[in-house]
Parts: C-alpha cells; sequence; structure tokens
C-alpha cells in the first residue's frame, strides 16, 4: 500500500518515537525488524532527558521540550521535514492528544501519526468516556462512578479509586472501608470510583494498519508489575478476549497501535481500560511472532503486509525482565 509521505517501495522508512524513556527494548526489537527487511530505515527518538536510556538506540536524538510546552510540536516537525520522516509514534500517554491534534500539521510534511483521530483518544483517556464506549461496544466492563454519583452507604467494598485521565496506574488506590474511600476521593485528582477486580490481568497488543485494517492482535497475561509495567508476564490465548478486543477497536476505528486491558472474573474477562499506543510489555508479544515492527514497516516502505491467521503466535511465551544500564562520558557528544 502507497500513502501520501510513505516510502516508495524499496525505500527506507523513517520512523520517530517520541518520549522513548526506558523503551530500550522496543526499539531494540524494532532496529532488528528493520535488519531483518534489510531496507536501510532510520530511527529517530525524542526525549525531554538527555540521558534516557532508549535514546542510545537511535540514529538521530533531539531533547524535546515538554508535551505541555507550545514548542512540543514545532520541534517535532522541524525533526520530521529534517529526516523526511515517514511516521511518528508515540510510547506515553500525554503524547498521544497533542499528536492527534496536530495530525493535519504532520499530513502537510508528509508524515503520518500513528494515532487514533481525536474523538477516539478522548473516548479513552476520560474512564467515564470509556465506560460508555464499553457499553456501546457490547463489551463487559467495570461499574464505574462519579463521585457526585456515589452513594457512599451502598458502596460495597473493596473499590478503586483513580483519577479520571490518568496513565501508569499513577494515583490508583483500593478502598477498603468509607473512610479510605473519603480519604482517597479528596487525595485523587479529578477521581473516579471503580468495582474492584482482583484479576488476572490479561493485556492486548493490538496493531491496525495506518488506514484503520486490523492486522493482528496477541494477548499476554501480566505476572509481575512495577510502576504500571510489566516486569513478568507470559503470551495466552482467549477467544472470547478476541472477540471483546475486535469490537473495542472498530467502535473506535482503530488505527496504528492500541493496547486493551482486561481483568478475568469467574463469568469471564472485564475491560478496563485502552492506551492508542505500543503498550510497555509488547516485546514479549514480538518475541511471540506477533511482527508488528515488520507490518509498519511494510506499509510504510509500500510493501505488501500478509498478517498471520488470529492467535498463531508462540502460547505459553513467558517474559522476565531485568534492569540493564548504558555508561555515558558525554550525553551532549
Amino acid at each position: 500500500m502507497t500513502h501520501h509521505g510513505y516510502a516508495e517501495s524499496g525505500n527506507a522508512v523513517t520512523t520517530v518515537f517520541t518520549s522513548v524513556g526506558r523503551r530500550v527494548e522496543l526499539l531494540r526489537r524494532w532496529r532488528a525488524a528493520t535488519d531483518a527487511l534489510d531496507l536501510g530505515c532510520c530511527l529517530l527518538a525524542t526525549d525531554i532527558d538527555e540521558l534516557a536510556p532508549a535514546l542510545q538506540l537511535a540514529d538521530r536524538t533531539i531533547i524535546s521540550p515538554r508535551t505541555s510546552s507550545e514548542r512540543f510540536i514545532p520541534s517535532l516537525l522541524k525533526l520530521c521535514v529534517e529526516n523526511h520522516a515517514d511516521v511518528v509514534f508515540p510510547l506515553t500517554d500525554p503524547d498521544i492528544p497533542v499528536l492527534a491534534a496536530a495530525r493535519d500539521d504532520f499530513s502537510r510534511i508528509g508524515t503520518e501519526v500513528a494515532v487514533m483521530d481525536t474523538e477516539a483518544v478522548e473516548s479513552v483517556r476520560d474512564k467515564l468516556r470509556t465506560a460508555r464506549m464499553f457499553e456501546t461496544a457490547g463489551v463487559p466492563g467495570p461499574a464505574t462512578w462519579h463521585p457526585d454519583a456515589l452513594t457512599m452507604s451502598t458502596v460495597e467494598y473493596p473499590v478503586f479509586v483513580k483519577p479520571r485521565r490518568g496513565s501508569a496506574a499513577a494515583h490508583t488506590f483500593r478502598a477498603d472501608n468509607q473512610k479510605q474511600l473519603s480519604f482517597f476521593l479528596d487525595y485523587v485528582p479529578d477521581p473516579v470510583v471503580q468495582e474492584f477486580l482482583p484479576g488476572p490481568e490479561i493485556t492486548i497488543d493490538m496493531a491496525y494498519s495506518l488506514d484503520g485494517r486490523l492486522y493482528g492482535l496477541c494477548q499476554r497475561q501480566r505476572i509481575a508489575v512495577r510502576s504500571g509495567e510489566v516486569q513478568k508476564g507470559v503470551t495466552v490465548w482467549r477467544d472470547d478476549v478476541a472477540d471483546y478486543s475486535m469490537k473495542i477497536g472498530e467502535v473506535l476505528n482503530a488505527r496504528g497501535p492500541i493496547t486493551v486491558q482486561c481483568m478475568m472474573r469467574d463469568d469471564g474477562p472485564v475491560f478496563t481500560e485502552v492506551n492508542g499506543r505500543f503498550g510497555g510489555g509488547l516485546p514479549l508479544s514480538i518475541a511471540a511472532g506477533f511482527d508488528v515492527a515488520g507490518w509498519y514497516l511494510r506499509e510504510l516502505a509500500g510493501l505488501a503486509v500478509e498478517p498471520p491467521p488470529p492467535g498463531s503466535y508462540k502460547n505459553n511465551l513467558y517474559m522476565t525482565r531485568f534492569d540493564d544500564s548504558f555508561f555515558i562520558e558525554d550525553p551532549h557528544g
């Protein structure tokens, strides 16, 4: 497939990742996919921190203004123009709505932004809107209340208190009684309350083409989590999880990567949130045969994409992570 701004068939593809942080493993996997396709691709990365580990994997880097800065989009546009970038992938939640709003600016310079439309982005950022989206899609979701609609005397504990527009599990707390609930409702910024779902938790990596065709999905169960990111996990497959996930993607008119999360109950999955980006545990899916990097690189290069049948990745593949280090004498050099 060819598209305005995409590389001509056989040419190198220039990929930009924003706010790369600690996503070393993802960039390593992406580079391995470019080597396997022999496209001679260029990998660009941005972050606000010159010591962000994943910057060490890029061919060119820039220290970016904060996403909230009015200089964020102009600096990224400049990078894309100077390097003839084909696509931008955000790696943190705050970048997503900003990039979605600037889609036309990037389109004018021939660069694709791999995020959903603004309306879909807003529906998954806001947990109250997400709950309504699940209902529209016919997908089971947790009972969710705005504090103003909550009758404290009828609450069944435990419950979770979360920011209405939070990410990375920040400011998320379990409340076991009314005293704790009252405290966290005051402590958490713009909170919502959700029923407690004990798990286990399954994360679904989904890849849609840049014009909205589903390439595939991979399910992985979380075993251990640190600061909201999976540290140990295993690939799994459930037909019901796959069917519901595809309903979510359809309602959102998804394009680019999305990550869906659900908690398992005895009666099946209950879906909790959607993120419009690559998930932190994506390297496990890639290792299992979910060739997401290869699909996007082929699409951008104008080559045919032939994803495998659903569920054909390696099941019961485990991942366990550890910390690694780069040693840099001069981060400015």
